[in-house]
Protein backbone atom coordinates (compact mmCIF):
# COMPACT_ATOMS: atom_id res chain seq x y z
CA UNK A 1 0.00 0.00 0.00
CA UNK A 2 1.27 3.42 -0.49
CA UNK A 3 0.51 4.68 2.19
CA UNK A 4 2.52 2.32 4.57
CA UNK A 5 5.66 3.31 1.64
CA UNK A 6 5.01 7.13 2.60
CA UNK A 7 4.91 6.02 6.57
CA UNK A 8 8.07 4.11 6.00
CA UNK A 9 10.09 6.58 4.29
CA UNK A 10 9.00 9.67 6.17
CA UNK A 11 9.88 7.72 9.51
CA UNK A 12 12.91 5.37 8.79
CA UNK A 13 14.11 6.53 5.12
CA UNK A 14 14.97 9.66 5.66
CA UNK A 15 17.07 9.94 8.50
CA UNK A 16 19.10 7.37 6.24
CA UNK A 17 19.57 9.06 2.99
CA UNK A 18 23.30 10.60 2.23
CA UNK A 19 22.89 13.29 -0.84
CA UNK A 20 25.14 15.73 -1.82
CA UNK A 21 24.61 19.50 -3.04
CA UNK A 22 26.95 20.86 -5.12
CA UNK A 23 26.49 24.68 -6.58
CA UNK A 24 26.53 28.35 -5.57
CA UNK A 25 26.47 28.68 -1.92
CA UNK A 26 25.07 31.59 -0.70
CA UNK A 27 24.15 33.71 2.67
CA UNK A 28 20.55 35.50 2.82
CA UNK A 29 20.48 38.26 5.50
CA UNK A 30 16.95 39.45 6.46
CA UNK A 31 17.25 42.91 8.32
CA UNK A 32 13.22 42.97 10.20
CA UNK A 33 12.32 46.38 10.98
CA UNK A 34 9.03 49.00 10.90
CA UNK A 35 8.73 51.88 9.13
CA UNK A 36 6.96 54.82 10.70
CA UNK A 37 8.32 58.12 8.52
CA UNK A 38 10.34 59.15 5.93
CA UNK A 39 13.92 60.25 5.69
CA UNK A 40 14.59 64.23 5.69
CA UNK A 41 17.61 63.53 3.64
CA UNK A 42 15.78 62.02 0.56
CA UNK A 43 11.98 60.68 -0.37
CA UNK A 44 12.53 57.36 1.14
CA UNK A 45 11.03 55.40 4.21
CA UNK A 46 13.02 55.11 7.06
CA UNK A 47 13.65 51.63 8.22
CA UNK A 48 13.61 51.33 12.31
CA UNK A 49 15.89 48.04 12.65
CA UNK A 50 14.48 45.73 15.00
CA UNK A 51 16.65 42.28 14.27
CA UNK A 52 18.53 40.87 11.76
CA UNK A 53 18.25 37.04 10.96
CA UNK A 54 20.58 35.06 9.14
CA UNK A 55 20.24 31.52 7.15
CA UNK A 56 21.63 29.85 4.25
CA UNK A 57 20.64 30.14 0.63
CA UNK A 58 21.33 29.13 -2.74
CA UNK A 59 22.44 25.48 -2.89
CA UNK A 60 23.07 25.84 1.05
CA UNK A 61 19.62 26.42 1.30
CA UNK A 62 18.92 23.27 -0.81
CA UNK A 63 21.01 21.77 1.82
CA UNK A 64 19.45 23.06 4.67
CA UNK A 65 16.03 21.17 3.61
CA UNK A 66 18.00 18.42 3.39
CA UNK A 67 19.53 18.54 6.67
CA UNK A 68 15.99 19.54 7.96
CA UNK A 69 14.34 16.42 6.48
CA UNK A 70 17.00 15.05 8.47
CA UNK A 71 18.69 13.32 5.96
CA UNK A 72 22.95 12.96 6.07
CA UNK A 73 23.86 16.30 3.49
CA UNK A 74 27.23 16.61 2.10
CA UNK A 75 27.81 20.32 0.92
CA UNK A 76 30.29 21.75 -2.05
CA UNK A 77 30.69 24.93 -3.45
CA UNK A 78 32.55 27.84 -3.64
CA UNK A 79 33.25 30.73 -0.70
CA UNK A 80 35.52 33.27 0.36
CA UNK A 81 37.85 34.34 3.25
CA UNK A 82 35.58 37.11 4.59
CA UNK A 83 33.02 37.45 7.11
CA UNK A 84 30.20 36.26 5.46
CA UNK A 85 32.44 32.52 4.96
CA UNK A 86 32.88 32.49 8.16
CA UNK A 87 29.03 33.00 8.93
CA UNK A 88 28.19 30.31 6.53
CA UNK A 89 30.58 28.07 7.99
CA UNK A 90 28.41 28.20 11.44
CA UNK A 91 25.08 27.92 9.98
CA UNK A 92 26.62 25.05 8.44
CA UNK A 93 27.47 23.14 11.41
CA UNK A 94 24.33 24.34 13.57
CA UNK A 95 22.69 22.63 10.70
CA UNK A 96 24.44 19.56 10.98
CA UNK A 97 25.84 19.85 7.48
CA UNK A 98 28.86 18.28 6.25
CA UNK A 99 30.91 21.61 4.65
CA UNK A 100 34.19 19.71 3.40
CA UNK A 101 33.12 20.34 -0.40
CA UNK A 102 33.74 24.05 0.42
CA UNK A 103 36.22 25.33 -1.83
CA UNK A 104 37.66 28.35 -0.27
CA UNK A 105 38.91 31.20 -2.15
CA UNK A 106 41.61 34.03 -1.06
CA UNK A 107 39.96 37.40 -1.22
CA UNK A 108 36.94 36.34 -2.72
CA UNK A 109 33.23 37.78 -1.59
CA UNK A 110 31.07 35.05 -0.25
CA UNK A 111 27.64 35.54 -2.32
CA UNK A 112 25.45 37.29 -0.05
CA UNK A 113 21.92 38.63 -0.48
CA UNK A 114 20.42 41.12 2.31
CA UNK A 115 17.04 42.08 2.33
CA UNK A 116 15.41 44.63 3.89
CA UNK A 117 11.78 44.26 5.51
CA UNK A 118 9.13 46.54 6.93
CA UNK A 119 6.04 45.25 8.21
CA UNK A 120 6.98 41.89 7.04
CA UNK A 121 6.89 42.97 2.89
CA UNK A 122 10.53 43.03 1.15
CA UNK A 123 11.36 46.85 0.60
CA UNK A 124 14.69 46.65 -1.25
CA UNK A 125 17.59 43.65 -1.99
CA UNK A 126 21.24 44.02 -1.54
CA UNK A 127 23.67 41.74 -3.07
CA UNK A 128 27.26 41.30 -2.04
CA UNK A 129 29.05 39.08 -4.65
CA UNK A 130 31.90 38.37 -7.40
CA UNK A 131 31.03 36.22 -9.89
CA UNK A 132 34.20 33.95 -11.43
CA UNK A 133 34.06 30.73 -12.78
CA UNK A 134 36.12 27.57 -10.87
CA UNK A 135 39.86 27.36 -12.29
CA UNK A 136 41.54 23.51 -12.80
CA UNK A 137 42.81 23.32 -9.35
CA UNK A 138 39.19 24.21 -7.71
CA UNK A 139 37.78 21.89 -10.60
CA UNK A 140 40.34 19.26 -9.49
CA UNK A 141 39.65 19.75 -6.09
CA UNK A 142 35.42 19.52 -6.33
CA UNK A 143 36.00 16.02 -8.33
CA UNK A 144 38.19 14.72 -5.49
CA UNK A 145 35.48 15.37 -2.81
CA UNK A 146 32.87 13.73 -5.15
CA UNK A 147 34.92 10.62 -5.66
CA UNK A 148 35.12 10.02 -1.84
CA UNK A 149 31.77 10.79 -1.42
CA UNK A 150 30.56 8.27 -4.24
CA UNK A 151 32.96 5.68 -2.69
CA UNK A 152 31.46 6.35 0.61
CA UNK A 153 27.96 5.64 -0.30
CA UNK A 154 25.81 8.41 -1.98
CA UNK A 155 21.90 8.03 -2.42
CA UNK A 156 21.49 11.10 -4.76
CA UNK A 157 22.95 14.51 -5.98
CA UNK A 158 21.55 17.55 -6.56
CA UNK A 159 23.30 20.64 -9.01
CA UNK A 160 21.85 23.72 -7.32
CA UNK A 161 23.00 26.74 -10.80
CA UNK A 162 22.47 30.10 -10.02
CA UNK A 163 25.31 31.33 -12.55
CA UNK A 164 27.64 32.34 -10.44
CA UNK A 165 30.64 30.27 -11.03
CA UNK A 166 30.56 26.56 -10.04
CA UNK A 167 29.04 24.90 -12.76
CA UNK A 168 30.58 25.72 -15.41
CA UNK A 169 29.31 23.83 -18.50
CA UNK A 170 33.10 21.47 -17.66
CA UNK A 171 32.27 21.04 -14.10
CA UNK A 172 28.73 20.24 -15.00
CA UNK A 173 29.78 17.72 -17.43
CA UNK A 174 31.78 15.96 -15.43
CA UNK A 175 29.47 15.91 -11.99
CA UNK A 176 26.85 14.76 -14.49
CA UNK A 177 28.84 12.16 -15.97
CA UNK A 178 30.54 10.43 -13.07
CA UNK A 179 27.40 10.35 -11.21
CA UNK A 180 25.37 8.73 -13.78
CA UNK A 181 28.07 6.01 -13.86
CA UNK A 182 27.52 5.03 -10.58
CA UNK A 183 23.93 4.61 -10.54
CA UNK A 184 22.76 7.32 -8.57
CA UNK A 185 20.06 9.74 -9.43
CA UNK A 186 21.03 13.47 -9.89
CA UNK A 187 18.48 16.27 -10.06
CA UNK A 188 19.24 19.69 -11.43
CA UNK A 189 18.63 23.26 -10.90
CA UNK A 190 19.03 25.29 -14.20
CA UNK A 191 19.80 28.68 -15.07
CA UNK A 192 20.02 30.44 -18.39
CA UNK A 193 19.54 29.82 -21.82
CA UNK A 194 21.49 26.59 -22.63
CA UNK A 195 21.07 23.41 -20.97
CA UNK A 196 22.97 21.29 -22.69
CA UNK A 197 26.02 21.07 -20.01
CA UNK A 198 22.83 19.09 -17.95
CA UNK A 199 22.73 16.72 -20.36
CA UNK A 200 22.53 13.51 -19.01
CA UNK A 201 20.46 14.52 -16.35
CA UNK A 202 17.85 12.21 -14.57
CA UNK A 203 15.61 15.82 -13.63
CA UNK A 204 15.94 19.34 -14.60
CA UNK A 205 13.82 21.76 -12.40
CA UNK A 206 12.53 24.94 -13.89
CA UNK A 207 10.00 27.59 -13.11
CA UNK A 208 8.21 28.86 -15.78
CA UNK A 209 10.40 32.07 -16.30
CA UNK A 210 13.41 29.40 -16.64
CA UNK A 211 11.65 27.08 -18.73
CA UNK A 212 10.51 30.13 -21.55
CA UNK A 213 13.97 31.23 -21.47
CA UNK A 214 15.24 27.77 -22.74
CA UNK A 215 12.44 27.47 -25.07
CA UNK A 216 13.18 31.02 -26.61
CA UNK A 217 9.22 32.60 -26.05
CA UNK A 218 6.65 33.16 -23.67
CA UNK A 219 5.05 29.40 -22.41
CA UNK A 220 1.59 29.99 -20.97
CA UNK A 221 1.26 28.63 -17.54
CA UNK A 222 -1.35 26.24 -19.57
CA UNK A 223 -1.09 22.32 -19.01
CA UNK A 224 -0.86 21.39 -22.82
CA UNK A 225 1.25 24.43 -23.24
CA UNK A 226 3.93 23.48 -20.41
CA UNK A 227 3.73 19.27 -22.10
CA UNK A 228 4.58 20.84 -25.35
CA UNK A 229 7.16 22.98 -24.14
CA UNK A 230 8.59 20.22 -22.39
CA UNK A 231 8.58 17.91 -25.27
CA UNK A 232 10.36 21.04 -27.25
CA UNK A 233 13.24 20.66 -25.51
CA UNK A 234 13.43 17.00 -24.73
CA UNK A 235 14.30 16.82 -28.39
CA UNK A 236 17.34 19.18 -27.77
CA UNK A 237 18.49 18.05 -24.75
CA UNK A 238 19.42 14.74 -23.11
CA UNK A 239 17.24 14.52 -19.98
CA UNK A 240 15.34 11.77 -18.18
CA UNK A 241 12.93 14.13 -17.01
CA UNK A 242 11.77 18.05 -16.90
CA UNK A 243 9.77 19.07 -13.87
CA UNK A 244 8.29 22.42 -14.43
CA UNK A 245 7.21 24.01 -10.72
CA UNK A 246 3.90 26.09 -12.00
CA UNK A 247 3.57 28.50 -8.92
CA UNK A 248 0.00 28.30 -8.20
CA UNK A 249 -0.45 25.77 -11.04
CA UNK A 250 1.58 23.03 -8.71
CA UNK A 251 4.25 20.91 -10.61
CA UNK A 252 4.10 18.97 -14.08
CA UNK A 253 6.54 16.32 -14.83
CA UNK A 254 7.07 15.26 -18.46
CA UNK A 255 9.42 12.44 -18.95
CA UNK A 256 11.62 12.46 -22.46
CA UNK A 257 9.13 9.25 -23.41
CA UNK A 258 5.85 11.99 -22.99
CA UNK A 259 4.66 10.75 -19.77
CA UNK A 260 3.24 13.26 -17.57
CA UNK A 261 2.47 13.56 -14.45
CA UNK A 262 0.33 16.86 -12.18
CA UNK A 263 0.40 17.24 -8.98
CA UNK A 264 -1.39 20.78 -8.14
CA UNK A 265 -0.40 23.04 -5.51
CA UNK A 266 -1.30 22.78 -1.86
CA UNK A 267 -0.75 26.39 -0.63
CA UNK A 268 -3.55 28.45 0.56
CA UNK A 269 -1.90 31.70 1.69
CA UNK A 270 1.11 32.70 0.00
CA UNK A 271 3.86 35.11 2.06
CA UNK A 272 6.86 34.49 0.36
CA UNK A 273 8.05 32.22 -2.02
CA UNK A 274 11.99 32.74 -1.71
CA UNK A 275 13.43 29.61 -1.51
CA UNK A 276 10.47 27.20 -2.75
CA UNK A 277 12.22 25.94 -5.51
CA UNK A 278 14.90 24.46 -3.47
CA UNK A 279 12.34 23.13 -1.38
CA UNK A 280 10.91 20.88 -3.90
CA UNK A 281 14.29 19.99 -5.24
CA UNK A 282 15.16 18.78 -1.90
CA UNK A 283 12.20 16.82 -1.47
CA UNK A 284 11.82 15.49 -4.75
CA UNK A 285 15.44 14.41 -4.40
CA UNK A 286 14.67 12.70 -1.28
CA UNK A 287 11.83 10.53 -2.24
CA UNK A 288 13.04 9.28 -5.23
CA UNK A 289 16.24 8.65 -3.35
CA UNK A 290 14.41 6.38 -1.29
CA UNK A 291 12.74 4.54 -3.90
CA UNK A 292 9.00 6.27 -4.08
CA UNK A 293 7.42 6.80 -7.84
CA UNK A 294 7.35 10.13 -9.66
CA UNK A 295 4.03 10.78 -8.33
CA UNK A 296 4.18 9.77 -4.54
CA UNK A 297 7.70 12.09 -5.01
CA UNK A 298 5.65 14.56 -6.46
CA UNK A 299 3.06 14.96 -3.60
CA UNK A 300 5.50 14.97 -0.95
CA UNK A 301 7.53 17.95 -2.87
CA UNK A 302 4.44 19.67 -3.37
CA UNK A 303 3.27 19.54 0.41
CA UNK A 304 6.98 20.78 1.33
CA UNK A 305 6.62 23.92 -1.00
CA UNK A 306 2.82 24.33 0.12
CA UNK A 307 4.31 24.58 4.14
CA UNK A 308 7.44 26.73 2.88
CA UNK A 309 5.32 29.46 0.75
CA UNK A 310 3.30 30.58 3.86
CA UNK A 311 6.31 31.57 6.17
CA UNK A 312 8.26 34.80 5.34
CA UNK A 313 11.80 34.35 4.03
CA UNK A 314 13.69 31.93 3.13
CA UNK A 315 12.31 28.37 4.94
CA UNK A 316 13.68 25.09 5.58
CA UNK A 317 10.78 21.94 5.53
CA UNK A 318 11.23 20.39 8.93
CA UNK A 319 10.34 16.16 8.48
CA UNK A 320 8.51 16.82 11.61
CA UNK A 321 6.08 19.13 9.47
CA UNK A 322 6.00 16.81 6.43
CA UNK A 323 5.07 13.90 9.13
CA UNK A 324 2.30 16.25 10.45
CA UNK A 325 0.81 17.12 7.14
CA UNK A 326 0.96 13.37 6.11
CA UNK A 327 -0.81 12.49 9.32
CA UNK A 328 -3.39 15.02 8.55
CA UNK A 329 -3.72 14.29 5.11
CA UNK A 330 -3.70 10.55 5.43
CA UNK A 331 -7.28 9.66 6.62
CA UNK A 332 -9.70 11.27 3.95
CA UNK A 333 -7.13 10.47 0.65
CA UNK A 334 -6.61 6.61 2.38
CA UNK A 335 -9.54 5.51 3.95
CA UNK A 336 -11.83 3.21 1.54
CA UNK A 337 -14.31 5.47 -0.16
CA UNK A 338 -18.28 5.42 0.79
CA UNK A 339 -20.84 6.58 -1.24
CA UNK A 340 -22.75 9.61 0.31
CA UNK A 341 -26.26 9.54 1.65
CA UNK A 342 -28.73 11.91 -0.22
CA UNK A 343 -28.92 14.42 2.13
CA UNK A 344 -24.83 14.50 2.90
CA UNK A 345 -24.78 15.29 -0.95
CA UNK A 346 -27.65 17.36 -1.06
CA UNK A 347 -25.66 19.74 2.02
CA UNK A 348 -22.60 19.67 -0.41
CA UNK A 349 -23.90 20.75 -3.18
CA UNK A 350 -25.81 23.89 -1.27
CA UNK A 351 -22.28 24.89 -0.16
CA UNK A 352 -21.04 24.77 -3.73
CA UNK A 353 -23.83 26.74 -5.25
CA UNK A 354 -23.72 29.06 -2.21
CA UNK A 355 -19.96 29.86 -3.64
CA UNK A 356 -21.43 30.37 -7.06
CA UNK A 357 -19.75 27.06 -8.20
CA UNK A 358 -21.64 25.09 -10.67
CA UNK A 359 -22.37 21.33 -9.61
CA UNK A 360 -23.01 18.91 -12.57
CA UNK A 361 -25.00 15.56 -12.27
CA UNK A 362 -24.96 12.49 -14.05
CA UNK A 363 -26.52 8.45 -13.68
CA UNK A 364 -26.21 5.40 -14.76
CA UNK A 365 -25.01 2.20 -13.98
CA UNK A 366 -21.55 2.17 -14.52
CA UNK A 367 -21.62 -1.89 -14.39
CA UNK A 368 -17.55 -2.76 -15.43
CA UNK A 369 -15.93 1.03 -15.77
CA UNK A 370 -14.54 1.19 -19.51
CA UNK A 371 -13.06 3.90 -21.63
CA UNK A 372 -16.43 5.13 -23.00
CA UNK A 373 -17.59 6.01 -19.52
CA UNK A 374 -14.19 7.63 -18.82
CA UNK A 375 -14.67 9.84 -21.43
CA UNK A 376 -18.35 10.62 -20.60
CA UNK A 377 -17.63 11.64 -17.30
CA UNK A 378 -15.02 13.98 -18.27
CA UNK A 379 -17.32 15.77 -20.82
CA UNK A 380 -19.70 16.07 -18.20
CA UNK A 381 -17.02 17.23 -15.59
CA UNK A 382 -16.08 20.15 -18.20
CA UNK A 383 -19.39 21.54 -17.91
CA UNK A 384 -19.08 23.05 -14.26
CA UNK A 385 -16.94 22.88 -10.81
CA UNK A 386 -18.24 19.61 -9.35
CA UNK A 387 -19.84 16.29 -10.65
CA UNK A 388 -22.34 14.51 -8.80
CA UNK A 389 -22.62 10.68 -10.10
CA UNK A 390 -26.19 9.32 -9.28
CA UNK A 391 -25.37 5.49 -9.39
CA UNK A 392 -28.26 2.66 -10.02
CA UNK A 393 -28.16 0.09 -6.83
CA UNK A 394 -27.95 -3.41 -7.47
CA UNK A 395 -31.72 -4.12 -7.28
CA UNK A 396 -32.65 -0.96 -10.04
CA UNK A 397 -29.84 -2.51 -12.25
CA UNK A 398 -31.29 -6.08 -11.99
CA UNK A 399 -34.81 -4.41 -12.78
CA UNK A 400 -33.09 -2.32 -15.68
CA UNK A 401 -30.40 -4.83 -17.29
CA UNK A 402 -32.23 -8.79 -16.08
CA UNK A 403 -31.25 -10.79 -13.07
CA UNK A 404 -27.27 -11.74 -14.31
CA UNK A 405 -26.41 -7.65 -13.65
CA UNK A 406 -24.43 -5.70 -12.61
CA UNK A 407 -21.17 -7.83 -12.61
CA UNK A 408 -19.65 -5.30 -10.01
CA UNK A 409 -21.77 -4.41 -6.54
CA UNK A 410 -22.56 -1.35 -6.01
CA UNK A 411 -19.95 -0.29 -3.75
CA UNK A 412 -17.38 -1.26 -5.94
CA UNK A 413 -18.68 0.60 -8.68
CA UNK A 414 -18.86 3.71 -6.14
CA UNK A 415 -14.98 3.26 -4.86
CA UNK A 416 -14.31 2.58 -9.51
CA UNK A 417 -16.23 6.37 -10.10
CA UNK A 418 -14.71 7.85 -7.29
CA UNK A 419 -11.14 7.48 -8.23
CA UNK A 420 -11.53 9.34 -11.30
CA UNK A 421 -10.59 12.50 -11.10
CA UNK A 422 -13.40 14.33 -12.48
CA UNK A 423 -16.20 12.81 -9.90
CA UNK A 424 -16.19 14.87 -7.07
CA UNK A 425 -18.77 12.24 -5.09
CA UNK A 426 -21.29 9.95 -5.85
CA UNK A 427 -24.75 8.79 -4.42
CA UNK A 428 -26.45 5.37 -4.62
CA UNK A 429 -30.48 5.59 -5.92
CA UNK A 430 -32.76 2.33 -5.67
CA UNK A 431 -35.41 3.73 -8.37
CA UNK A 432 -35.37 2.75 -11.88
CA UNK A 433 -34.72 6.63 -12.67
CA UNK A 434 -33.43 9.17 -10.52
CA UNK A 435 -36.60 11.51 -10.83
CA UNK A 436 -36.65 11.31 -6.76
CA UNK A 437 -33.31 12.16 -6.01
CA UNK A 438 -32.83 14.80 -8.37
CA UNK A 439 -35.71 16.74 -6.30
CA UNK A 440 -33.81 16.65 -3.70
CA UNK A 441 -30.39 17.18 -4.84
CA UNK A 442 -31.72 19.97 -6.91
CA UNK A 443 -27.77 20.43 -9.01
CA UNK A 444 -27.37 23.17 -11.70
CA UNK A 445 -26.78 21.16 -14.86
CA UNK A 446 -28.33 17.32 -15.78
CA UNK A 447 -26.29 15.48 -18.23
CA UNK A 448 -28.02 12.60 -20.45
CA UNK A 449 -25.99 10.43 -22.08
CA UNK A 450 -27.36 9.14 -25.56
CA UNK A 451 -29.62 10.31 -28.23
CA UNK A 452 -32.35 12.20 -26.01
CA UNK A 453 -34.36 15.16 -26.56
CA UNK A 454 -33.64 17.74 -23.36
CA UNK A 455 -37.52 17.83 -22.69
CA UNK A 456 -38.02 13.90 -22.04
CA UNK A 457 -34.83 13.61 -19.53
CA UNK A 458 -36.90 12.45 -16.16
CA UNK A 459 -35.62 15.03 -13.83
CA UNK A 460 -35.41 18.24 -16.04
CA UNK A 461 -37.78 19.99 -13.89
CA UNK A 462 -35.09 19.96 -10.51
CA UNK A 463 -32.00 21.39 -12.52
CA UNK A 464 -31.32 24.82 -14.31
CA UNK A 465 -30.54 22.98 -17.92
CA UNK A 466 -29.98 19.89 -19.64
CA UNK A 467 -27.40 18.58 -21.59
CA UNK A 468 -27.33 15.52 -24.01
CA UNK A 469 -23.66 13.94 -24.37
CA UNK A 470 -23.43 11.24 -27.16
CA UNK A 471 -21.60 8.24 -26.19
CA UNK A 472 -17.98 7.10 -27.58
CA UNK A 473 -19.20 4.68 -30.30
CA UNK A 474 -17.59 1.06 -30.03
CA UNK A 475 -17.44 0.80 -25.92
CA UNK A 476 -20.47 -0.79 -23.60
CA UNK A 477 -20.57 -3.10 -21.06
CA UNK A 478 -22.61 -5.58 -23.12
CA UNK A 479 -19.95 -5.64 -25.45
CA UNK A 480 -17.12 -6.35 -23.11
CA UNK A 481 -19.77 -9.18 -21.53
CA UNK A 482 -20.85 -10.39 -25.15
CA UNK A 483 -16.75 -10.63 -26.03
CA UNK A 484 -15.87 -12.25 -22.74
CA UNK A 485 -18.69 -14.74 -23.50
CA UNK A 486 -17.39 -15.28 -27.12
CA UNK A 487 -13.85 -16.44 -26.08
CA UNK A 488 -15.17 -18.90 -23.70
CA UNK A 489 -17.22 -20.56 -26.16
CA UNK A 490 -14.19 -20.79 -28.33
CA UNK A 491 -12.05 -22.23 -25.70
CA UNK A 492 -9.74 -19.01 -25.68
CA UNK A 493 -10.67 -18.41 -21.70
Amino acid sequence: MTDHYIDNFLNDVLPHLRIAVIGDIMVDRYVFGKVERISPEAPVPVNRVDHIKSVLGGAANVASNLANLDCNVYLAGLIGDDDNARLLRSLLDESGIDGSGLVARSHHATTTKMRILGARQQMVRLDFEEITPLDDLETAELATWLDVCIHSGLDGVILSDYHKGVLTDKVARQIIRTVKAAGIPILVDPKGKDWSKYDGADFVTPNMKELSECAGYEVANEGSEVVKAAMELHKKYDFANLMVTRSEKGITVVSHDGRVWNNPATAQEVFDVSGAGDTVAAAFLAAIAGHLSIRTSLQLANAAAGIVVRKVGTYPVHRSELIQLWTQWQPPRWSPYTALDWDQTARKIRSWQERGETVVFTNGCFDILHRGHVLYLQQAAMLGQHLIVGLNSDDSVRRLKGPARPLVRQEDRAVLLNALGCVDDVVIFNEDTPHDLLSVLRPDILVKGGDYRAEDVVGREFVKRVEIISFEEGYSTTGLVNKIVDLVKKGIL
